[in-house]
């Protein structure tokens, strides 16, 4: 936005010769000279004042507590430089931080938003232009130029002046400038900043940023050429434009589908007329190419976070998608700043991530994980859980608030990141990392002792798995067994469908690495948020709810028949546990057996190895089984209930969804009710049931299972000390007399309880549980 106000005495004059391009080159033999940050702002405000021909140039530097101090002048009087300090929105100054787009006037003081500060002597002037230090759409800072005279400033000089920030900009974040102005006021650039998210996966990193997609860094921002600078961008375009095209046209995303429909936005910006006009004006400003297109994406960047409709908010990603195609094909891929070895202490920042790539990563040097997107339950989060990684997700625009190599904490406990912390939360957080060692020293401890209650209740603690890397925690925590081995988890890192060659080696490594002790491998469970990026995507209204799990297995058996080929020869001379995800009928179980039973037949016949046994379960996640308990406990060997999702069909309530995912508490008398019918049936039936989603892990929601009944228990490497802590403490008998009547409290005038968490909770202190 520019703003004029048109006077009488209104003139307009000239920039010196040479204009922004020896501006700009003077203004890099300044920054490369060995002087003192001050006296570099000094020099730097005194060219910019006589190129642009103005008797004023100032900088202000945005500061920690968001306002914006004067750090040099020239013109204004010097002695206000540190002292003269305006908030976001007062004066002209305050205006363009806050609004963060430049401002032109022929009579600042007759603005209304003009604020004189007295110890600066600016009343003499009135031509006024001023433009915000911008970087990756962050206000760093606020540029000014102003002339005695009633001046009307050219677009030309605006853009020129923008351009001259975008040198600053680096300046401030480059950390120089700290020291100067307020003592204990940091710049906002490198201010600490404490943000919160979702946890995905507990623990506490202290560490240094690496970014997952380092930026493309523009080092060239001088242009030599104006013409040939023009025609790249124009190549560049062109490029892109044809990729995008191609990828559209490629059968694999011709169909409607998120992936298109995010391709259909990157082409409606690369033909937005308005965006590459801007490009070209700010390259005739005497800048690169990439450098038009980095300072074209910051001004946008910053328009769009300052936004209140959530659609353009959420354009942003794509936007800075495809600015980041654009500035590599003019940067060329090799001048993306790489990072060939994790350092020590690596804390990995990233806007999205895929399991595949986290396993790429040295873990020995990995200390945690931010994301701007990952739901609780998606993949990235159960590898991170397998690795022993703090990971918070959903921390808004982080990718953009941190620089490759500042000081960073997750906290994957409360979902909480801090960066750039200061001295004191640095130490704070140490220390409560060295309380969580010696905590987890405790319950390593306990490894060898016997999980069984006070009154000699047992209770199998058993690990979630779904990768190698999971299996030696089983002597870690000295768990008696795996009670789920997600089997998808090698299909979703691969880069193409496992063979069943591939299959059978993994499934032989786990059995080599469990020795006696029992795996239950759960069949291939994709679709819904399980997506393997080498099979279309099938277009559903709520994938959650569609087709995926064993309904993918019975309508394409080939899949199941070679999985189920691969383990049972895995298995050869061993007890091979089978389970079903997502059964909703008895009827659906035994066809998924029956393909099975087929495999066994067929090896038979071939005179191939076999197991000793083949136990075949079903999962306990649709409602519908509930009501076929009796059926489905007789007909499978054993029985294992997937909490998580049993829990969001039984509320309707989609888990990944932040506006309804708490509506409900798992620990309410609807949910528990449930869970008490299932470990009734299936003990009336003697069919061993194992609860293995999120429940399992928590030493309240487990003590509660424990107290309905269940004796089996599934859980991340992480929960088997915690939940045998509880264990160990727990009388399983006043547990379960105190739920009985509580769930059978039905009286009239009885008091509703929406979840009896809270008195479990009391339960739980007054019988000294640790939870």
């Amino acid at each position: 936005m520019m703003l004029r106000l048109p006077s009488l005495r209104e003139g307009t004059m000239p920039s010196a010769p040479g204009g922004p391009r020896i501006l700009l080159r003077r203004l890099r033999e300044i920054m490369a000279e060995p002087v003192p940050a001050q006296a570099r702002l000094d020099r730097i405000v005194i060219l910019i004042a006589a190129n642009m021909v103005s008797e004023v140039c100032s900088l202000y530097v945005m500061r920690a507590d968001e306002t914006l101090e004067l750090y040099a002048t020239e013109g204004l009087n010097r002695e206000a430089v540190h002292q003269t300090k305006l908030r976001l929105g007062e004066g002209l100054v305050g205006l363009i931080g806050e609004s963060a787009e430049p401002l032109a006037l022929s009579d600042a003081q007759n603005h209304p938003a003009f604020s004189y500060k007295p110890e600066t002597g600016e009343e003499i002037y009135h031509g006024f232009m001023g433009v915000p230090v911008l970087r990756a759409g962050n206000t760093l800072g606020v540029l000014v130029v102003q002339n005695r005279t009633y001046r009307v400033y050219t677009e030309e000089e605006i853009e020129a002046l923008q351009t001259t920030a975008m040198v600053l900009a680096e300046l401030i974040a480059s950390g120089e400038l700290t020291g100067l102005g307020e003592p204990g006021t940091e710049t906002a650039a490198r201010r600490p900043l404490h943000c919160r998210g979702v946890a995905l996966a507990d623990g506490l990193g202290l560490g240094h940023v690496v970014l997952h997609e380092p930026r493309v860094v523009v080092r060239n921002i001088i242009a030599s050429d104006v013409d040939s600078e023009l025609a790249r961008l124009e190549a560049a375009i062109a490029a892109v434009r044809s990729s995008i095209d191609e990828m559209l046209e490629r059968g694999d995303i011709a169909h409607q589908g998120d992936h298109r429909d995010v391709l259909e936005t990157f082409r409606m910006f690369a033909n937005d007329q308005g965006w590459l006009r801007r490009m070209r004006e700010a390259i005739r400003t005497g800048i690169t190419a990439e450098a038009a297109v980095e300072r074209v994406q910051s001004d946008s960047r910053a328009r769009l976070m300052r936004s209140t409709d959530p659609y353009l908010r959420e354009r942003l990603h794509d936007l800075e998608d495809l600015t980041n195609r654009l500035l590599r094909r003019l940067v060329g891929r090799d001048m993306v700043e790489k990072q060939d070895a994790l350092p020590d202490n690596a804390v990995l920042v990233a806007r999205a991530m895929g399991p595949a790539a986290l396993l790429d990563y040295d873990r020995s040097r990995l200390r945690g994980l931010v994301l701007e997107e990952g739901g609780e339950t998606s993949h990235i989060a159960i590898v991170a859980r397998a690795l022993a990684i703090p990971v918070v997700s959903a921390v808004e625009n982080v990718t953009s608030l941190v620089e490759a190599g500042d000081a960073i904490i997750v906290d994957g406990d409360a979902g909480e990141v801090q960066i750039r912390p200061p001295a004191d939360i640095e130490s704070s957080y140490a220390v409560k990392a060295r309380l969580r060692a010696r905590r987890q020293a405790q319950y390593r401890l306990l490894r060898d002792k016997p999980s069984r209650s006070i009154d000699g209740v047992s209770v199998s603690l058993l690990l979630n798995a779904g990768l190698l890397v999971d299996l030696p925690h089983l002597g870690e925590t000295g768990a008696d067994g795996v009670g789920l081995f997600r089997t998808e988890l090698q299909f979703m890192i691969a880069e193409r469908m496992p063979s069943a060659k591939d299959q059978q080696a993994l499934y032989a490594d786990v059995f080599a690495s469990m020795g006696d002790r029992p795996v239950t491998f759960r069949t291939l469970d994709i679709g819904g948020d399980k997506l393997l990026p080498y099979m279309p995507r099938v277009e559903e209204e709520n994938p959650a709810l569609g087709w995926r799990a064993i309904r993918i297995a019975l309508d394409r058996p080939a899949l199941l028949r070679i999985q189920a080929r691969a383990l049972l020869k895995a298995a050869a001379g061993r007890h091979l546990r089978l389970m079903f995800p997502m059964v909703a009928t008895s009827a659906e179980f035994r066809r998924a057996k029956a393909l099975v039973e087929g495999e066994l037949d067929y090896l038979a016949r071939q005179g191939s190895p076999r197991p000793t046994q083949v136990s075949m379960g079903a999962m306990v996640e649709v409602p519908s089984l509930l009501f076929e308990m009796d059926e489905i406990a007789r007909a499978a060997d054993f029985l294992s209930i997937g909490s998580n999702d049993l829990m969001q069909f039984l509320f309707a309530a989609d888990r990944g969804n932040k506006l309804v995912s708490g509506r409900f508490d798992n620990l309410s008398p609807a949910a528990l009710r449930a869970l008490r019918r299932i470990a009734q049936w299936a003990g009336a039936a003697d069919c061993p049931v194992t609860v293995c989603g999120e429940m399992a892990g928590r030493p309240l929601e487990a003590m509660t299972l424990i107290g309905l009944g269940f004796r089996r228990l599934s859980m991340s490497a992480a929960s088997v000390g915690p939940v045998k802590a509880m264990l160990l403490a727990l009388d399983t008998r006043p547990l379960t007399e105190f739920l009985d009547r509580s769930l059978d409290a039905v009286a009239p005038g009885h008091d509703h309880v929406e979840t009896l968490r809270p008195a479990l909770l009391a339960f739980a202190e007054q019988n000294q549980i640790p939870i």
